[in-house]
């Protein structure tokens, strides 16, 4: 087992390293060097996850019918090569926005739609084959994975800080092909025979088809499915959201340049995996609840000292500010996770982890857009971008509030036992109808 959680770790981190040069130096250069407008930005950035809905579909086909006698490995191969092509061609996008608009837009969108169509294809089947791999031991499973994650991030971002020093339009092509080489070589020894392959009549689970609706259904017609789906969205919107401004609001709140913007994410990364351990450790000493609870409240904190920073244009403060928020986001990530691969049901996994999955790109794209055009209209209107960023800071600290209020009602036992009684209704259901 510790092979295979290796290689799932190694399949997380593929995936990851490919996304960190998009959300993070990319959109800084594309708001700070090019200029461009930051909800533009934002809008190419979140396009992928508007076929997030993709992930439960995937998720559902994939539980019941293997391709070659695997289910999952088909999906994380396709998508991870539609990723690496995402990250190696995006450069090139953004460069096609400043010269020509027209056939920039064009391209921005084919390329970070080929992006995120790769994402929403091999996250949620990799996440399946890690619950279904790990069976009780899913926690040690996502501390490996997450690990091995945010490492990579830290060792990426700084790697990738010294490709771009000093920075050139070359120097950012460069760095992004030798990231998505890596993304490659990581994820293809990942996959080398992780899933076992099935034999026979395993290959198909039962005959039952059911309709798209039928699916979602069986997800949104449990009451505690759908809190958590709503919760992890709040949540993750705010997380997530912040992704593709911070590093510009650090440059243009304290006039940093390219390379220090990018090790900002190494600054966060490391605090990310501090708590990573420090969770683990309380895991076995704590409910998963309250270690969330913790962590939504770092979360809460940083958001605050973020703003507070702008406010007195005070870098001790946003860099203050950015260690609560890593380790609230890694105190979160851990338990979120854990209580996201407890609300599975045997079986239905992929339809599970699909749903979970389409709550995080929804958040992505709700997160960027959000953030992004409430940056532009208060910088629109009083003149001043770091007003704008200030008052991102402070909507995503009141989403936060939001969720720690809502996480007191998410009950996994109820979860359950909610999930057995309604998923043979969505079965009747889909005798019915015929979508």
């Amino acid at each position: 087992m510790f092979r295979r959680r290796i290689q799932l770790g190694l399949l997380h981190v593929a995936l990851t390293i490919t996304l960190l040069p998009i959300n993070s130096t990319l959109n800084r250069v594309m708001i700070k060097e090019l200029a461009l407008s930051a909800t533009l930005v934002a809008a190419l950035a979140s396009l992928p996850y508007l076929i997030s809905p993709l992930q439960v579909s995937v998720g559902a086909f994939s539980d019941r019918h293997a391709i070659f006698g695997l289910r999952r490995t088909p999906f994380i191969l396709l998508g991870l090569l539609m990723c690496v092509a995402g990250v190696v061609l995006a450069p090139q996008a953004a460069f096609n926005l400043a010269e020509n608009f027209g056939r920039g837009l064009w391209s921005g969108a084919l390329i970070f739609g080929l992006w995120g169509m790769g994402y929403n294809l091999a996250a949620v089947s990799y996440l399946s084959l890690a619950s279904e791999a790990s069976g009780k031991e899913r926690g040690k499973t996502i501390a490996v994975m997450w690990f091995m994650m945010i490492v990579s991030i830290i060792l990426t971002s700084i790697w990738l800080s010294r490709m771009v020093s000093p920075y050139s339009p070359a120097a950012l092509v460069v760095a992004f092909r030798r990231i998505g080489l890596l993304a490659l070589i990581l994820g293809l020894i990942g996959l080398f025979r992780l899933e076992e392959r099935l034999q026979g009549a395993e290959r198909t689970r039962g005959e039952e088809r059911l309709s798209w609706r039928a699916i979602w259904r069986s997800v949104w017609g449990n009451a505690q499915a759908r809190t958590f789906f709503i919760y992890l969205t709040l949540l993750l919107t705010a997380i997530l959201g912040q992704d593709i401004l911070l590093e510009p609001y650090a440059a243009e709140a304290f006039d940093l340049t390219v390379r220090e913007t990018t090790r900002i994410t190494s600054i966060w990364g490391v605090f990310v995996l501090l708590a990573l351990v420090v969770t683990g450790w309380l895991e076995t000493r704590t409910s998963k609840k309250r270690l969330a609870a913790l962590g939504g409240l770092l979360v809460l904190l940083g958001f605050g000292l973020l703003a507070a920073g702008g406010l007195a244009a005070s870098s001790g403060m946003f860099y203050l500010g950015l260690m609560l928020l890593g380790s609230g986001t890694g105190m979160s990530t851990v338990s979120n996770l854990s209580l996201m691969l407890e609300m599975t049901v045997e079986g239905r996994v992929g339809l599970f982890i699909g749903a979970w999955g389409m709550s995080n790109a929804i958040s992505r794209l709700i997160g960027s857009l959000l953030g992004a055009a409430t940056r532009d209209l208060i910088r629109a209107f009083a003149g001043d971008s770091v007003a704008g960023y200030i008052t991102v800071f402070a909507l995503m600290t009141l989403m936060v509030g939001v969720t720690l209020l809502m996480l007191r009602r998410i009950d996994v036992r109820a979860f359950r036992q909610q999930a057995e009684e309604s998923f043979p209704l969505a079965q009747r259901a889909a005798m019915a109808t015929d979508f």
